[in-house]
């Protein structure tokens, strides 16, 4: 992928993995280029993106720090106009629109909506004359491990539609059969069948749920009764620690609040689906 060149921060993290990958496109030959990410507020990392210049445009995948603290130094260096969904992360540039196409140095940008990881969460399908399709995936799809349904907008059931729609991106998109769609993570190394690890995902979301349904009978707790917001504040954060204990035992510590939120994520969604059952429809 001769248009997409990975610059990677020194922010390597329980969270981060081997840190934030910050993503310059460019098109063979094109004068300027586009960042994706431009990831902490490290001025020699910064730098190094301003270097690959001019830089024409930045994008945002979504509002979390290791992806957008050093936007506003990195507009300041380049000119170039930010943007994002979340208009607090936009620097000299207009919110983006899910479903715009964007075009800058020399390569077509596609935003897909992907909510689920954050409510501001998007993809970037990225084409180029003359190169294969490729999906930057942000936090949505990572490139080792998986995602975090982050509160306090995280949504599972958002998360789930945006993995069926990145699944019927990648399928519809690739080339030819053996020839699949690439997604570009901003954590972890690339994935080389984009298609096939979010069908891996949702599998993986799928038996967690399970989990979380047993060790809510283990608890003698029905699997609606809490559904975020009817239940006392302290009631519901006991109950997420109680859950998490049984469903994510050997998870390592410092990984232990991203479960959390998983968890509350989990319950939040199976509460929701219980009153649909019950035919409450507004509930959805």
């Amino acid at each position: 992928m001769h248009h997409v060149t990975v610059v990677r921060a020194d922010n390597p993290g329980p969270m981060t993995l081997d840190g934030t990958r910050s993503y310059v496109l460019r098109a063979p030959g094109s004068s300027s280029c586009v960042v994706v990410d431009p990831g902490p507020d490290d001025e020699g990392h910064l730098e190094s993106l301003a270097a690959a210049g001019p830089v024409e445009l930045v994008l945002i995948t979504h509002r979390h720090a290791d992806h957008t603290a050093g936007s506003a130094r990195l507009h300041a260096l380049t000119g170039a106009p930010v943007r994002a969904v979340d208009p607090e992360h936009c620097h000299g540039g207009e919110p983006l629109r899910r479903g715009e196409r964007v075009a800058a140095g020399g390569v077509r940008v596609d935003v897909i909506a992907t909510p689920g990881h954050t409510a501001d969460s998007v993809c970037f399908l990225v084409a180029a004359p003359g190169e294969p399709h490729v999906v930057l995936t942000g936090d949505t799809v990572l490139g080792r491990g998986t995602t975090v349904i982050a509160e306090p907008d995280g949504s599972l059931g958002d998360y789930l539609a945006s993995l069926d729609r990145l699944e019927h991106m990648a399928v519809a998109l690739a080339p030819a059969p053996g020839s699949p769609v690439p997604g570009l993570p901003a954590h972890g190394p690339a994935v080389d069948d984009l298609a096939d690890r979010v069908r891996a995902y949702r599998a993986h979301r799928h038996e967690r749920l399970a989990q979380v349904r047993a060790a809510l009978d283990a608890l003698g707790v029905p699997a609606g009764a809490d559904d975020g917001a009817s239940v006392d504040r302290a009631d519901r954060a006991a109950l997420v620690d109680r859950v998490t204990a049984l469903v994510y035992a050997d998870v390592d510590p410092s990984v232990l609040g991203a479960a959390r939120q998983s968890v509350a994520a989990q319950l939040t969604y199976l509460a929701l689906a219980a009153e649909r059952d019950r035919g409450h429809p507004s509930a959805s």
